[in-house]
């Protein structure tokens, strides 16, 4: 940490010096801002039948992560469509509780035609 006459500075992030003293950064105990809500974001891809996660950003609304999204994750016209949904509304199983959760499945052994028998007559099946 390197201090001048203006005040410290504190090497950060890559970003070199950044000011710590006289600048305003909106973060304090009396501050009324609210942070941006989190939203995470899909590209289909051009050949692509499914949206595939690609990524998360900050917006205040539904519209703004969409055109952030876009500007961010298609900028060389990956995409033919986007989704952005926020983190909040994502429900999602554990890896950690992945035997519980799926072991129901394992006793529908008619879901699966490991069983049945294909005739010769029925090619790439």
């Amino acid at each position: 940490m390197s201090v001048s006459a203006g005040g410290s500075y504190v090497a950060e992030g890559g970003h070199g010096a950044v000011p710590q003293t006289g600048v305003e950064s909106g973060v304090d105990e009396k501050s009324t801002r609210k942070p941006w809500p989190l939203w995470e974001v899909f590209v289909r891809g051009k050949r692509g039948l499914n949206h595939v996660h690609v990524g998360s950003l900050h917006a205040a609304d539904a519209e703004m992560a969409l055109h952030n999204a876009r500007d961010v994750y298609t900028r060389r016209n990956e995409g033919v469509s986007i989704w952005v949904v926020r983190a909040d509304d994502v429900t999602a199983s554990s890896p950690a509780e992945k035997d519980p959760f799926f072991s129901p499945a394992a006793d529908k052994v008619y879901r699966h035609p490991t069983f049945y028998s294909i005739p010769e007559e029925v090619p790439h099946l």
